[in-house]
């Protein structure tokens, strides 16, 4: 089927398209690739839309260098600031080797992969206003090229997911044929992706997402009753994999955290998630954790996405999790 006819199957049956999203889950995905015994190339849920900032922030700041950035070069879609025209930007080809800034502001010139950034740091750099271009500027002064990465490209996952893991066959993928705006497997190159033709017929994965996040202000109570009677539990986190698919749900909450499954035992005198398991993996904010009866846990829905003990008659969103 075509890209939009395997969309709309996946979002009718399943969840969405399947979407890449790290180096572990990608092995995963390769073994379910090569479990299917065909080499076939397959759908997958990217597609070239609008610029966007790589850990999904707003994208209203510009600070474009008209004279060089080309909207209309479709070999151009990753972001590179120009030190030379005072830290403005332009497009480039994202195969280009640069070096590129993290979030936290340790810059690095070893070329390495946009996955570097999410291991060691937190992302590429995104600028939403003229003091973060500033402070970007400042630190660039020490680059040993007139370039630098940003976080910014023209690639978004159909799902709406912020994961910026890249998995490009580069001899394959060019991103200059303006036709090919749909992304594909190909099975052959052990399951690295290449642009086609959004109108071509191709078999297509889906997933089932077992997170669901819900939009409605109830107690710590309330949303565990719902949850269980609904779907199955409040969402409970056992590492970080399942604190970045939890975090991706909550940053479209209406709240500014989520209830998450875990609770203080008074009686224990210890963090209990619903499922009876004590907490092997935390993400407590600084000076976030109060241990007292009546206290239950919730993510912050911005920033990092930490946990802090809230009281359990506050209203908030809360994320179920399904059979």
């Amino acid at each position: 089927v075509t890209w939009t006819q395997a969309q709309s199957y996946c979002r009718q049956h399943h969840t969405d398209l399947a979407s890449g999203l790290d180096q572990i889950y990608s092995e995963e995905f390769k073994k379910l690739l090569n479990s299917t015994g065909s080499k076939v190339n397959s759908w997958i849920g990217l597609f070239r839309d609008s610029w966007r900032w790589s850990d999904g922030s707003n994208f209203s700041f510009r600070y474009w260098d008209m004279d060089s950035f080309n909207d209309g070069l479709n070999n151009r879609t990753c972001a590179t600031t120009l030190l030379e025209r005072s830290g403005r930007w332009s497009s480039a080809g994202c195969d280009h080797r640069k070096p590129f800034f993290c979030y936290d502001g340790e810059f690095t010139q070893i070329y390495l992969t946009l996955n570097y950034c999410r291991q060691k740091h937190h992302d590429l750099v995104s600028i939403s206003n003229p003091h973060q271009q500033q402070w970007v500027q400042e630190r660039a002064k020490n680059a040993s090229t007139p370039f630098v990465w940003l976080g910014l490209d023209s690639w978004r996952w159909s799902d709406g997911s912020n994961f910026s893991f890249r998995y490009w066959d580069m001899d394959s993928f060019n991103d200059g044929l303006n036709n090919r705006k749909c992304a594909t497997t190909l099975l052959e190159r052990s399951g690295r992706w290449s642009s086609a033709g959004c109108d071509h017929r191709k078999p297509f994965f889906c997933y089932d997402d077992k997170l669901i996040l819900i939009r409605e202000n109830q107690t710590w109570e309330k949303a565990l009753n719902y949850c269980r009677q609904t779907h199955h539990d409040l969402v409970s986190i056992s590492n970080p994999e399942e604190q970045r698919w939890v975090q991706e749900r909550a940053k479209n909450a209406s709240t500014p955290f989520v209830w998450l499954g875990l609770q203080y035992s008074c009686a224990a005198r210890l963090w209990l998630w619903v499922t009876d398991y004590v907490v092997c993996y935390g993400r407590w904010a600084s000076g976030g954790r109060t241990e007292d009866c009546g206290m239950s846990a919730a993510m912050t829905t911005g920033g990092q996405h930490e946990w802090v003990s809230q009281r359990k008659n506050e209203t908030f969103n809360f994320i179920c999790i399904k059979h």
